[in-house]
């Protein structure tokens, strides 16, 4: 384990960045391990236990910097050690780094690591700072329905949040190795996983999640896209509706869809028990991407993976889990894909992703807490790019 000096970072307002394919190569994976405070004490103990396998499965294929409060470090060596028996690993490549933490969805919480455009900078490194606002919802955290399943959720104190808040600013200010990080500050705020990007120009996103009074009330849509094009180096956005409120992050669309590759996305379709809401979502998204190009001019080649049904969530199950197999993580040379105990769509999912991705390494993962937490493997994960890819 190690702690991280902090390093002094400049403000950069005028540059432009890009974000390369969800295949580009990592120098590291992000990951953080759950705090208290930042879940149902229903879920607590499971989602420890998920974070800690996805730490020993990712190890096996690159760096994890797993952030961790000091007074939970051993507890977070003690699951990492117990998950490396389970799954292939490298646990030597986990570093549990004590911080001041709360969320394990770090991808929604970190910074969101950029390549620089002009040339004289490709060998800096970047990282985008979107502002976490606990999914919008900081001014009425307290009123805020955090899921749907009934339980009493933890509400966090004024200085919880401050972390929450300040957390990416705080990673990129610790991140000197192979260089120190600059933080590239953005006048829009949101969350990582609201982005769906090819690498090659094209956003998918749901305007409930983004265009939303709740995170940007003074910015307009052009406003918008215009800092997305110069921050993550977009040319082509494809807005789904979504559906504001429908769930704690306003619809996120990387729980419905991912890119395999550019032109290539796979679609989840939801279970025929799930609510209407959810099917409208969809559908949406959909017929959407049928009537859509990328930013190449490309039609979108769909692919489409079963859900699960609810019930293999167990007993603290409700209706509308995040179940979703796009909700995938490429890391070096593989590709760590949820399971969630439905033997038959769990099957189909690892399949289906072993036959898109034929060059990587499909590592099926099983999650027990996160799908009822709210989010899976991309929702709590967040890539450290490497410099020379």
């Amino acid at each position: 384990m190690s702690i991280r000096k902090m390093a002094s970072t400049s403000l950069q307002y005028t540059g432009k960045y890009h974000y390369p394919r969800e295949t580009a190569r990592h120098a590291a994976t992000i990951l953080g391990f759950p705090s208290k405070v930042s879940t149902a004490a229903a879920y607590y103990e499971n989602a420890c236990t998920d974070i800690a396998s996805l730490a020993a499965a990712i190890s096996a294929h690159e760096p994890v910097r797993l952030y961790t409060r000091p007074e939970d470090v051993s507890k977070a060596d003690s699951l990492v050690a117990q998950a490396s028996e389970k799954y292939p690993s490298n646990i030597t490549n986990v570093s549990v780094i004590p911080f001041l933490t709360n969320h394990l969805w770090v991808r929604d919480t970190g910074p969101v690591y950029v390549h620089a455009v002009d040339g004289k900078d490709r060998q800096k490194r970047f990282a985008v700072n979107f502002r976490f606002s606990e999914w919008g919802k900081k001014d009425d955290i307290g009123d805020a329905d955090r899921a749907a399943d009934g339980l009493e959720w933890p509400v966090m104190e004024a200085a919880q949040l401050e972390e929450n808040a300040t957390f990416a600013q705080r990673v990129i200010e610790s991140d000197i190795s192979p260089s120190p990080v600059t933080v590239v500050e953005s006048t829009v705020c949101l969350e990582g996983g609201a982005l769906v990007m090819d690498g090659e120009g094209t956003l998918l996103a749901t305007e409930s999640s983004i265009l939303n009074d709740n995170r940007n009330p003074d910015l307009s849509r052009a406003e918008i896209e215009t800092e997305l094009s110069r921050v993550l180096g977009i040319e082509r956005f494809i807005w789904f509706p979504g559906k504001k409120d429908l769930d704690v992050t306003d619809v996120h669309a990387d729980a419905e869809v991912s890119f395999i590759r550019p032109g290539v996305v796979v679609l989840s379709r939801p279970h025929s028990s799930a609510p209407k809401e959810w099917v409208k979502v969809y559908e949406d998204i959909r017929t959407i991407l049928e009537q859509s190009v990328d930013a190449k001019g490309r039609p979108f080649e769909i692919h489409e993976v079963q859900e699960p049904n609810p019930s293999c969530c167990g007993e603290l199950a409700y209706e509308e889990p995040a179940t979703n197999y796009v909700n995938f993580y490429f890391v070096n040379g593989g590709l760590i894909l949820p399971q969630f105990g439905d033997s038959q769509t769990d099957q189909e999912a690892v399949e289906l992703f072993q036959r898109l991705c034929p060059d990587r390494v499909v590592r099926p993962v099983h999650i027990k807490a996160l799908a009822l937490a709210g989010g899976v493997i991309h929702c709590s994960t967040q890539p450290v790019l490497a410099l020379d890819d």
